[in-house]
């Protein structure tokens, strides 16, 4: 028969290539329980984290407990959905509220909650808790490490600036005048 072709190789070496490109990107797009663990803990102070239990939502909003905790503080990693990071900590009060606000259902009633994100959070509206994108007319902020208070009656939260246009080096109210409006108090 004839020579090999020189095609057959480079054909090969391309669909290799390929094969390998796409491992790294679902590696990349999939990060380990470790991995998400190391994330989510991040958000919270030594003392907190140390016994915190780390959840992760899944694509429909279903929680998989990824460690157990001890100390009443659930920990949740960065949303790799989201441009900046944005993992959380929170108390059993701040859980049950960000779980009615995932699910745009009423947060509960007379539960004031605390809420880490030690990280800061990913640029999001002040004004709409469910925005996905900047627009002319809802507020696109960015905001560094902080920690929220969920939960509080409406008169709590008339202390505090509630322009749609904060300055985040000062506490503030976010979402003002929704059922999901909390304090806003940076740290650092």
């Amino acid at each position: 028969m004839g020579a090999k072709s020189p095609v057959r190789p480079l054909a090969w070496t391309v669909v290799l290539l390929c094969v390998f490109s796409a491992t790294q990107a679902a590696e990349k797009a999939a990060p380990s329980d470790k991995e998400l663990i190391a994330s989510a803990l991040r958000a919270a102070p030594p003392g907190v984290r140390k016994d915190a239990t780390v959840v992760v939502a899944d694509a429909e909003g279903h929680m998989r407990t990824l460690r157990e905790g001890k100390n009443g503080f659930t920990c949740m990693p960065d949303n790799p959905e989201t441009p900046g990071p944005d993992p959380m900590c929170m108390d059993k009060n701040a859980l049950e509220w960000a779980m009615a606000w995932m699910s745009h259902k009423p947060p509960p009633a007379g539960k004031v909650g605390l809420m880490y994100m030690l990280e800061g959070g990913t640029d999001a509206s002040n004004t709409d808790p469910y925005a996905a994108k900047p627009t002319a007319s809802n507020h696109w902020i960015k905001t560094g490490a902080h920690v929220m208070v969920v939960g509080a009656d409406a008169s709590f939260y008339d202390s505090y600036p509630k322009s749609a246009d904060p300055d985040t080096s000062q506490p503030y109210v976010m979402w003002a005048g929704t059922p999901y409006q909390h304090l806003m108090a940076p740290i650092k």
